[in-house]
């Protein structure tokens, strides 16, 4: 394999929450900026309603934060493997396929990607979770197909995939000096992936590496899951989540749930939906929740509330107490949050988590104090209970962070180079 000549093509990273562009060049870094100086793009949609235009990434969250009336699309991925995928969304007063959402985003990134190249590209590997949807393997299927539809549409003539964990293992691979059994660890925003790959200085440039994966798993867990469990327990409370009925029974969660989790916070700005929360008022012993999530609903400010919940969960990961402001809602409301609260809240997800690691060890045949290396990889993957949960299970390995949102990208890009040269 010729590495001193560029890539003829692309590695792209479709993240949950973020995005990168790969592109093999000698002597370079292979991580490709993609708005103004930044090699990544957060995976967001805003459609300006006044201007009629879609804007994208960080320019999407800032002109949705001031005050622009549009529509607010973010974690795009999560579409893959639903059933969101075969139906229409309203944009900009036209029915818009969730598919054509996918093609928009994934456009820009090959657009921005060939303006900093220079040059056109017909080739690419994508990045693909282990598993799209767990314990589905139709599902998962047609969430595959979908992106190859998407990529051929776009341009792209030859479309190839590699799992996200082993193209964050080649990437680390050139910073080793001998042999290692490393297990992958990559927490995006919408799944955890786990790899347990053998990696080698002298097997860099070797294209057939299937010998050297002993096994893969993961599951359908990562940081917009977070983010909910955060959001539930730490702030919906203020907002009736958990309020009695005067039956005794419990106010229906469908609305914080909604409002909690990314893709469905706008199912919950419908008519019919706020009409039923109005009706549901009456029947509430304490309207204080209810009245203040109508508040909330009424200003449309779900989303705002679910960037302040991703901003808390990554504060906390390097502070002990962190606090939500609310008071746009009502006068010198707020939210205390901790680490512990935050623990507390995950805890479910961290164990289904380690399960999936021990799967892993056990499907590979190898024990615990048999891997050299723990590498971390993905945005989530820097909350400390997460990374001290599955590092007390190797508790021999040595710990190492990668690029948090660069490793994929980079990986994707020296595997399209051995690939398509």
């Amino acid at each position: 394999m010729n590495f001193t000549q560029p890539a003829n093509a692309l590695g792209i990273d479709f993240g949950t929450s973020n995005s990168t562009v790969g592109w093999w060049r000698p002597d370079s870094e292979p991580l490709i900026a993609l708005e103004d100086d930044s090699l990544t793009l957060p995976s967001v949609v805003f459609f300006n309603i006044e201007e009629r235009r879609p804007v994208y990434g960080r320019l999407a969250l800032h002109e949705y934060l001031e005050g622009y009336e549009g529509r607010l699309m973010r974690s795009l991925k999560s579409l893959l493997g639903s059933s969101l995928l075969k139906s229409e969304t309203t944009v900009l007063g036209s029915a818009m396929p969730f598919k054509e959402l996918l093609r928009l985003f994934i456009g820009q990134l090959k657009a921005r990607a060939e303006a900093s190249a220079g040059r056109e590209f017909e080739q690419v590997v994508l990045g693909r979770p282990v598993f799209f949807v767990d314990d589905d393997a139709k599902a998962d299927q047609v969430a595959q197909d979908t992106l190859i539809e998407v990529a051929h549409k776009l341009g792209f003539k030859e479309v190839s995939f590699q799992y996200e964990p082993i193209a964050a293992a080649f990437d680390y691979e050139r910073t080793i000096e001998r042999e290692e059994l490393v297990l992958i660890v990559d927490i995006g925003g919408g799944t955890s992936d786990f790899s347990l790959v053998r990696l080698a200085p002298e097997r860099r440039e070797v294209a057939d590496r299937q010998a050297d994966i002993l096994a893969t798993g993961g599951v359908h867990i990562g940081g917009t899951d977070f983010d909910k469990q955060l959001s539930l327990h730490g702030v919906m409370p203020l907002f009736g989540w958990g309020s009695r009925m005067k039956s005794g029974a419990m106010m229906p969660t469908s609305y914080h749930l909604n409002l909690a989790t990314w893709h469905t916070i706008n199912a919950v700005y419908a008519q019919k939906s706020q009409l039923a929360l109005q009706n549901m008022r009456y029947d509430i012993l304490d309207d204080t929740g209810i009245d203040r999530l109508l508040r909330l609903i009424e200003q449309r400010a779900g989303h705002w509330l679910a960037i302040q919940m991703e901003a808390a969960k990554i504060d906390l990961t390097h502070t002990e107490q962190q606090t939500i402001d609310l008071g746009r809602i009502e006068a010198e409301l707020r939210a205390d949050l901790s680490r512990t609260l935050f623990d507390n809240a995950i805890e479910p997800l961290l164990e289904r988590i380690r399960a999936s690691v021990s799967q892993l060890l056990e499907d590979a045949g190898i024990s615990a104090g048999q891997v050299d290396t723990l590498f971390f990889t993905g945005g989530s993957s820097s909350i400390p209970a997460l990374r001290q949960s599955i590092a007390a299970m190797l508790p021999q390995a040595r710990l190492v962070e990668g690029n948090l949102f660069g490793s994929i990208g980079s990986g994707l890009a020296i595997e399209a180079k051995k690939r398509y040269g």
